[in-house]
């Protein structure tokens, strides 16, 4: 047994196995895979191995279609089958909003080139006549998937690792990861059969490894342990029966008709298909329970829990209806296993938190559709630093440290049972809420804010009266909410408006050597003293990796700006990049200041008339005028009593000032703006009036705009790229060239509804792109969306159209900024 490696993957389950074949076939040729059990002895073994292309998310669509693409390749290259039935799925639906859902997916879909179609119920009727459809309004079928067997799966591509040189080695559990500054030293002891338990013998070794990749499965929690760090993966129990054979479905099958598709019927919250001329029907019912919270118990191996059948009754009775020559199948087999989840439904997919060259493929809940994906973009970023699609949705590090258990299992229990309910873009789930709250919280509730959350930090999104109730108002077209944020928008466009910023992400970077790093961590020129900058930090692929707005605080002394959604995201890259440059550049400090200070940010042609009567100053009706306060500066200025880090930007494009201050401070200040705002109609402002405001901007934001698959130079920023200096991933941005551009567009929509930012872009019958954002413009009165599309289509003028509710729909691509591109409203005086 070799003990000595480049690469060691830990879990041999469907993830662990596809994460060991893409290392060898990306050129790693000294890998080894350590499974302690046998090879899918974990959640593999007893998935129903479904294959859902269909996801609202871009990267796990791209995950899940080169999937379904790489299984089909199997047999060939190592001569064993699979198990791939390619029968289709057909998604069918009982409601309009239900069809709504599904248009949505479809033009998600198709920015990745999946095939579709729309079916009537006719339609389904007259291809399987045992579905009964006469409560359908339709349903959308792709017939390239299917379900596959997941043992067989696993098999294959552990033959495939083989044949490539992977070493596998069962009954071997990693017991400790020790880092000695170049590799891991991993403590490995050999698992023995007793008593029909697998227990640990005294026999050890250590494996030294350059990368490990956990793909522990339910044993994540154990994982994490060892690590050193919190992962939110837990597992849920999932049910799912097999049925008795079905003399209606032999009859239909002997007279030679094809398999059935995979049959979901979300709005029973189950899945169906055919198993040996019987049915499996298989639920995502409330009230399932997380397990093994602190760790699997030793005597767990490939055992299930017990069936629970009055908890899926509902989902039962429900099948009968949907397929009545059902009901009087007998029951056949039972399973209740656990299968991992996280608070959001996606994998943990990247780097480990604070951890050098360890990476995590952990919280798969539909692991067998992402396993082959997610191995072959996971070599990508461990082989040539980067994936070719943007990984961030998946990064662990999107959870930060206040992340607990008990958080993560109420979590991953919501995730569980919401997999099949309505999935409005607008939705905001309620489990473990309030939990990261600002001091304003319970003022802004009372004034009517409707929050959303964002990395764990309650924030408004809108304010609404009385006894409005924003689940009732979530739709896949203009919500309730919709005018609601309206007047928010045109407020700040035509007077003035308070946002909460507070949950932005906040960095203090300082030291001899503060200036030096941060000239080679960012691409843009560091600003003066008392001046700003926006920025970014490039992958070494010459990607975004994260955006900044840095202020200057002194010569070696730089208060950094983010994302709020993104926290241990950029703490994590910032803080490895330090470690990385500080032998060269000198010392450097890094302190997370996030919960230190609160932010409100006032924008609009009266905020200047709102601080001047709260600005303690010796010349208080010049402190805030152009020559004093230009844009883009800094000043520590006083409202009342509370000290004040202003800065003169406006996310939202007008007039304005985020004003950071000590968060014990924030209830005061907000009570002394309130005041002072009254005289000039001020007004609350949530985050979707101000989505829709940084879009008439073209305002790129991170995550939407600005991720790992796209350079600066292709969002169409050259202005905040300084190509005489050297800085990290300079080259590689160069060399990357212009495949795409960011653009903005105003668009001739339907209506009842704007686009969300995740729909498929057209030039003529050429596909040319996909919006990245969309919501509605109170400036120009109509939709607006930015994305990205060819180079040559991102010429101001060009008219393309966008597909919304399976309709294509006019769409102009405009000059950057087409609100107020002069910026004069921003750099007004007075």
């Amino acid at each position: 047994m070799k003990t000595q490696v480049k690469a060691l993957v830990v879990g041999g389950g469907a993830v662990g196995t596809s994460i060991a074949y893409h290392l060898a076939k990306a050129g790693w040729d000294d890998v080894m895979l350590l499974e302690r059990d046998e090879l899918t002895s974990g959640s593999t073994w007893h998935a129903a191995g479904l294959l859902p292309l269909f996801n609202m998310s871009f990267a796990t669509t791209h995950i899940h279609q080169y999937s379904v693409e790489f299984y089909k390749t199997l047999e060939a290259e190592t001569g064993l089958n699979a198990g791939f039935a390619v029968v289709g799925n057909l998604r069918m639906a009982q409601t309009d909003a239900r069809m709504d859902e599904y248009m949505l997916y479809a033009s998600t879909a198709e920015t990745c080139g999946v095939p579709y179609e729309w079916l009537t119920p006719d339609e389904i009727k007259a291809k399987w006549p045992l579905i009964e459809t006469s409560d359908l309004k339709g349903a959308l079928y792709h017939r390239t998937d299917g379900y596959i067997n997941p043992a067989d799966v696993t098999m294959a591509m552990a033959k495939g690792a083989r044949q490539r040189g992977v070493a596998i080695e069962r009954k071997w559990q990693a017991d400790a990861f020790e880092w000695n500054g170049t590799h891991w030293e991993v403590i490995c002891t050999k698992m023995v059969e007793k008593g029909g338990n697998l227990v640990p013998s005294e026999e050890q070794i250590v494996i030294t490894a350059e990368h490990v990749v956990t793909a522990s499965g339910n044993h994540a929690q154990r994982t994490a342990q060892m690590l050193g760090i919190k992962m939110p993966a837990i597992p849920v129990e999932h049910q799912f029966i097999v049925m008795d054979r079905d003399p209606a479905l032999v009859d239909y099958r002997a007279a030679g008709n094809v398999e059935h598709p995979v049959i979901r019927d979300a709005d029973a919250q189950s899945y169906v298909r055919e198993e040996r001329g019987g049915w499996i029907l298989g639920v995502y019912e409330k009230n399932a329970p997380a397990r093994f919270e602190y760790g699997v118990p030793d005597s767990f191996r490939a055992d299930l829990f017990q069936l629970d059948l009055e908890r899926i009754e509902d989902q039962y009775m429900a099948m009968n209806h949907r397929i009545p020559s059902a009901e009087d199948c007998g029951l056949k087999d039972d399973f209740n296993g656990p299968i991992c989840y996280t608070p959001d439904g996606n994998p943990l997919v990247g780097p480990a938190p604070g951890l050098r060259n360890m990476w995590l493929a952990e919280g798969f809940s539909f692991g067998i559709t992402a396993a082959g994906g997610t191995g072959y973009y996971l070599a990508q970023m461990m082989v040539e630093g980067e994936a070719e699609i943007d990984m961030a949705s998946l990064d662990p590090n999107r959870y930060g440290d206040w992340m607990t258990t008990e958080y993560a299992a109420r979590k991953n229990e919501e995730a569980y049972d919401h997999v099949y309910i309505l999935h409005h873009p607008d939705e905001e789930r309620p489990a473990c809420r309030p939990l990261r709250t600002s001091p304003a919280y319970d003022r802004q509730a009372a004034r009517g804010a409707q929050f959303g959350q964002v990395n764990g930090w309650e924030r408004p999104n809108y304010f609404a009266p009385e006894g409005f109730s924003d689940h009732d108002s979530r739709s896949f077209r203009r919500g309730g909410w919709w005018q609601h944020a309206v007047e928010e928008a045109r407020a700040i466009r035509e007077g003035v408006g308070l946002i909460d910023a507070t949950a932005f992400t906040k960095h203090l970077v300082r030291g001899p050597g503060a200036t030096a790093f941060l000239d080679w961590f960012t691409c843009n020129k560091l600003p003066s003293v008392g001046r700003i900058n926006l920025t970014y930090a490039l992958t070494g692929a010459g990607t975004t990796r994260t955006e900044y707005t840095i202020v200057r605080l002194a010569q070696d002394e730089y208060y950094l700006v983010s994302a709020g959604a993104w926290s241990a995201y950029d703490s994590d890259y910032l803080r490895k990049a330090i470690a990385d440059k500080m032998p060269e550049v000198g010392y450097v400090e890094c302190h997370d200041v996030t919960t230190q200070w609160g932010v409100f940010a006032i924008a609009g042609p009266k905020s200047r008339d709102v601080l001047r009567d709260l600005v303690r100053d010796a010349e208080p009706d010049t402190v805030l005028s152009n020559k004093r306060f230009p844009w883009l500066t800094m000043r520590n200025i006083e409202l009342g009593m509370v000290p004040v880090r202003a800065i003169r930007v406006a996310y939202t494009g007008e007039l304005g000032w985020e004003l950071h201050h000590p968060i014990e401070m924030q209830n005061h200040l907000f009570d002394a703006l309130e005041k002072a705002g009254e005289p000039h109609g001020m007004k609350l402002v949530g985050a979707r009036a101000q989505n829709w405001l940084r879009q008439e901007k073209s305002y790129r934001a991170f995550g939407n705009e600005l991720g790992r698959d796209a350079t600066p130079l292709e969002a169409d920023l050259p202005r905040f790229v300084d190509l005489s200096k050297e800085f990290h991933g300079k080259q590689a941005m160069v060399d990357h060239g212009i495949r795409v551009k960011c653009v903005t567009l105003l668009i001739d929509g339907p209506e009842d509804a704007d686009p969300w930012g995740r729909e498929v872009l057209y030039n003529g019958e050429r596909r040319t792109g996909r919006l990245t954002s969309g919501g509605y413009s109170v400036a120009f009165g109509k939709s607006i969306g930015m994305g990205y599309v060819q180079a040559e289509d991102a010429v101001v003028g060009t008219k393309l159209k966008v597909k919304m509710l399976d309709r294509m729909w006019e769409a102009e691509v405009v000059e950057d900024s087409p609100y107020d591109p002069k910026n004069q409203r921003i750099r007004a005086d007075g």
